[in-house]
């Protein structure tokens, strides 16, 4: 069976797993599907064949993908392109395998073939270099003891701030003292601002001693083992690479570390995990803040302020994904697959499970590493996943956002279940705020709450015992629609095709603040369509008229990040969460126009009567404004209003006329009168020459 131009391999795994290759070859869309029993032992042969007669393949397995790797490169032809997908500990290591049960893991089996077949785009990456160069802080000798057990590996120098210890006898690593003050930086490039910073005594006898005069400033390094057993030098510090803080009192926990650090030296490619559009960031305009949802949930401090814009730094960016979860407009993008891949893979999962005939599916949304473990657990130790439970694989569970949940409802999921592990538990606001807001969507159009579901449960045992006692719920509408785009293109989407299949299609539904849907209400009185909110607006909801003096609104593009709020000179802008399927929503609805006011010097309109009038109401009583011919100024347009500053004589820039330019000849013919002019009255005073040689 070929799918996406990969060959298909599936094992039964010795006949642990009930497979039916001719109903699974029809559920993905094939002919026919050979369902191998011994791939990697005793019909390794027919993978060499296959490996050996097809350029891409995709093996459904996960376990042996050593040995099909190793077997391929030993291949005297060109190595085939290997995937591998576990249906094994994901479908068919189930307890759930009644007659009535078949259908569904036939359609579950198909639904994971489909989706490991689509080809999924690569992540962009960050180089981080380390030349091994470690920091070790610590109170006492248990620094210089840890520092001494990778000295060989590592170069090391050791920080203590606390006096006492004793010299060691050989002194194969350099020892200081000093106060550390902050800490900065990541893997590679950290900076270490320590005060009393002072070299160890060579003459220290009992207790190291230190030079007097300590100075104070930064040390550079790589790496940063920290064994104060103190308030880490970073918030979220076990998302900081390349820095360790292990309890000093736990021997074991120091060692892992200390073999950790070893590997740490070389370059590292790390995954830029955020795409940000600067455009549309509804951070700030002008200086006047709006939204700070990211910088707000950053567990790191990866995303800070910079301008109107904020600043990501993706080598201190742990790849949480809270930013892009709470982002109302979608400058911040998960990145982690690239492109529109997370949403072709929903679509992929659940379209083809519902098409192969699998009914009630429940998503199970978890962690790679943490979640694929759990999943393990519960196969090999119990009875595994029910047969209507699609696992669901994302590099971060709290990278979910409202665009995500809406499309998994939106595309037949009846529950969307998020496995959350417990070392994401102090970051999971992002993720209950926008799950309550989903909820709070299904709940308001019918649907019924508990669509959306976080799960905490580190025992695989219970977890099973949950996910086995799921009352089936009322069908939602499998979706077919492509979700491309940015986030409100891809909400959008979701939000039409619920709407349209809803049990209770609702016009407008209110929802809590903070919600990224809304309208705008404005005091049409108090305002005077200056149109600073227009400028402000990220996103074009509020848009003018060059025609005319107008404000009009688009509430599908309101994200209420209140920029326009923020900036209103009158304070007459309110925002009103909520979400509206009305057709006027979609388009640009007139909020207030007035007729222009013309200059009563040349009759062009320039603004609105109402802003005239208001300002001359306010300015008539100041004492620059005393003048008549001042107030009257304001009535005129920006030329016009120069042009009458310069005709007023008792203006500072009225010059009067423009003097003449002189040129050599002006200045000849003045000299030659003067000349003339001196000649005469010499000779009137009976000084001059006589008349023929005047």
């Amino acid at each position: 069976m070929e799918l996406n131009n990969k060959k298909v391999l599936v094992c039964d795994c010795e006949g642990t797993m009930t497979i039916d290759g001719k109903a699974l070859a029809k559920a993905c869309g094939a002919k026919d599907l050979g369902v191998a029993t011994h791939l990697c032992r005793t019909q390794i042969e027919e993978f060499q064949r296959q490996a050996k007669d097809n350029k891409r393949l995709l093996v459904a397995c996960t376990q042996e993908a050593p040995l099909f790797l190793e077997t391929a490169d030993e291949m005297s032809e060109a190595a085939p392109e290997l995937e591998f997908v576990n249906i094994r500990e994901r479908a068919g290591w189930t307890r759930d395998t009644a007659k009535k049960a078949a259908p569904h893991l036939t359609a579950k089996m198909a639904a994971l073939l489909a989706e490991a077949a689509l080809d999924i785009p690569a992540a962009l990456s960050s180089t981080l270099v380390s030349r091994g160069a470690l920091l070790v802080i610590g109170n006492d000798e248990a620094a210089i003891e840890a520092a001494k057990q990778v000295s060989h590996r590592l170069d090391v120098t050791v920080l203590l701030t606390r006096g006492g210890a004793p010299p060691p006898a050989l002194m194969d690593v350099p020892v200081f003292s000093g106060r550390v003050i902050a800490a900065e930086g990541h893997i590679g490039a950290f900076q270490v601002s320590i005060e009393d910073f002072a070299a160890a005594k060579a003459s220290s006898r009992k207790a190291l001693a230190f030079d007097d005069g300590g100075q104070s400033g930064a040390s550079a390094c790589d790496l940063i083992l920290d064994l104060r057993g103190d308030t880490p030098l970073f918030t979220a510090p076990d998302k900081r690479d390349g820095y360790f803080n292990p309890d000093p009192g736990n021997p074991a926990l120091v060692m892992a570390a200390l073999l950790e650090l070893t590997d740490l030296v070389g370059e590292f490619e790390k995954p830029r995990y955020i795409d940000y559009d600067a455009t549309i960031c509804a951070h700030a305009r002008s200086g006047i803040v709006g939204c700070t949802l990211c910088i707000d949930v950053c567990p790191t401090s990866a995303v800070t302020t910079d301008g109107d814009k904020v600043s990501y730094d993706p080598y201190i960016c742990a790849g949480c994904g809270n930013c892009a979860s709470v982002c109302p407009t979608g400058a911040a993008k998960y990145a982690l697959p690239g492109g529109d891949a997370l949403y072709e893979r929903l679509r992929t999962v659940l379209g083809t499970y519902l098409d192969a005939g699998g009914t009630h599916p429940v998503l199970l949304v978890h962690d790679g590493d943490w979640g694929a473990d759990m999943i393990g657990a519960m196969a090999r130790g119990g009875g595994g996943l029910p047969a209507h439970v699609l696992p669901f694989s994302v590099n971060s569970a709290t990278q979910l956002g409202l665009e995500f949940l809406l499309s998994a409802g939106a595309f037949g999921a009846e529950r969307i279940m998020v496995l959350l592990p417990s070392s994401k538990a102090d970051e999971k606001e992002s993720l209950v705020g926008q799950a309550a807001l989903a909820e709070t969507v299904f709940d308001g159009l019918g649907y019924g709450a508990g669509r959306v579901e976080i799960v905490e449960e580190p025992d695989p045992e219970a977890l099973e015992t949950r996910l086995f006692d799921l009352e089936p719920r009322p069908g939602m509408p499998g979706g077919t629609f492509l979700a491309m785009g940015r986030k409100r293109s891809v909400m959008a989407l979701a939000l039409n095709h619920l709407h349209q299949h809803s049990p209770n299609p609702v016009d407008v539904l209110e929802l809590q603040a903070g919600a990224p849907f809304g309208a705008v209400e404005v005091d049409v009185e108090g305002c005077t369509l200056c149109l600073s909110c227009v400028s402000a607006c990220p996103t074009g909801a509020l848009k003018d008229n060059e025609e005319m003096p107008q404000l009009s609104f688009a509430e599908e593009a309101c994200v209420q990040c209140g920029l326009c709020r923020n900036t209103c000179p009158e304070s007459v802008i309110t925002l009103m969460p909520r979400l509206s399927f009305a057709d006027t929503a979609r388009s640009h609805q007139v909020i207030k126009q007035e007729e222009p006011f013309e200059c009563i010097r040349c009759g062009k309109p320039f603004g609105t009567k109402a802003t005239i009038e208001t300002m001359i109401g306010k300015l008539e009583n100041h004492a620059m404004f005393a003048d008549e011919r001042a107030l009257e100024r304001l009535k005129m347009c920006d030329n016009c209003r120069v042009i009458a500053m310069a005709e007023e004589d008792s203006h500072p820039i009225a010059f009067g006329a423009r003097p003449k330019t002189r040129t050599t000849d002006d200045y000849l013919r003045e000299r030659e009168e003067l000349r003339k002019q001196a000649a005469k009255d010499m000779k009137e005073k009976g000084l001059g020459p006589p008349d023929d040689d005047a």
